[in-house]
């Protein structure tokens, strides 16, 4: 899962995920799989463990993303 599964933000904010787990993760905007609720917040491929992605997010609004990997992993980003 995403930790934490919801993160406010003020706009301009950078986020980076980093994988702490044991399996591939790959943050991306919803919708599955297209990922064009927010153009260009995808990572593209899967980070394996200790792997890291970043964003930088400059549009306000509520961002809801997703684990391509296992799409069911949700999270959000509320950027103010």
């Amino acid at each position: 899962s995403f930790v934490p599964e919801t993160l406010t933000i003020s706009q301009g904010d950078r986020v980076t995920w980093t994988n702490e787990g044991s399996r591939s993760v790959w943050p991306a905007s919803n919708n599955h799989p297209t990922h064009k609720l927010y153009l260009g917040f995808d990572s593209l491929k899967g980070l394996k463990l200790g792997g890291s992605y970043s964003f930088t997010f400059n549009e306000v609004g509520t961002w809801k993303y997703h684990d391509h990997l296992r799409s069911s992993v949700r999270g959000t980003v509320i950027v103010n």
